[in-house]
């Protein structure tokens, strides 16, 4: 089976412990107005264009390729991150590959839970751990500002819990006034209540050249919030009300 992958990013530390590989799998049904991989949302390859030239965003891997890619370093790793875009829009592809490599390297899968729940659960029980991209509770403003409700991300996270042991964690992004608002983040923590499976919140400070890449997609950064206002994120605040470890990863 084939797959787009529109980057690899080789001896990774942020996306799960120790050295790492990171897959960026192409193609994500949200719409987040923060995205930081604009090249990462179309499930086509795409021609990006800087001031030095072109790139293309976007190359045809068969399953096969990849595992062997991977597993041709695996002496030198602690495991393999498959990302996006969304990975469950390539959930068929992803899964060839973690056939072919769960048995020689760990892998976590990075995910909105945005997707079909089944292949979600099949994928996650193939995996050491999920880091779960939480972002907007409340589905009408998620909806505004994902350009999807999230309705079927709880419900997808709510039924994992229950029905598959993988542990997974909370990635939350810090965007000023819409993620970690007092609403937004109380609805976190009540969530995490709920959960069984859940080992961590994890904030990641809001990277202010986010929309560096929009032109060279060909369109315009237009975030909708207040890009230099601080954080509303009280830690020790929250800490109080989530049942979890709770930090902000640098």
């Amino acid at each position: 089976m084939q797959g787009l992958v529109f980057d690899i990013a080789e001896a990774s530390i942020h996306d799960g412990p120790g050295l790492r590989i990171t897959v960026f799998l192409k193609g994500c049904p949200l719409r987040c107005k923060w995205c930081h991989s604009p090249e990462g949302q179309s499930p086509a390859p795409e021609l990006l264009t800087f001031p030095g030239g072109q790139r293309l965003a976007g190359e045809v891997w068969s399953s096969r390729k990849l595992a062997e890619y991977l597993l041709d370093k695996k002496e030198l790793l602690d495991g393999v991150t498959f990302s996006g875009g969304e990975p469950l829009s390539q959930a068929d592809f992803l899964l060839e590959v973690l056939d072919l490599t769960k048995s020689a390297l760990p892998s976590i899968i990075d995910t909105s839970c945005h997707g079909d729940y089944q292949k979600l659960k099949t994928l996650a029980e193939k995996a050491e751990c999920l880091h779960v991209g939480l972002k907007v509770l409340d589905n009408e403003k998620a909806r505004h500002w994902t350009g999807q409700g999230s309705a079927l991300i709880l419900e997808n996270i709510r039924r994992l819990d229950k029905e598959c042991a993988t542990p997974y964690c909370f990635r939350l992004p810090l965007i000023p006034n819409v993620t970690d608002s007092e609403e937004n983040l109380t609805a976190v923590a009540n969530l995490a209540k709920e959960l069984k499976n859940l080992t961590s919140v994890d904030f990641l400070p809001y990277n202010p050249v986010t929309g560096g890449k929009y032109a060279a997609c060909g369109r315009a950064y237009e975030p909708g919030f207040d890009e230099n206002a601080p954080t509303l994120l009280d830690l020790a605040a929250f800490r109080k009300l989530c049942p979890v470890e709770a930090r902000v990863l640098e």
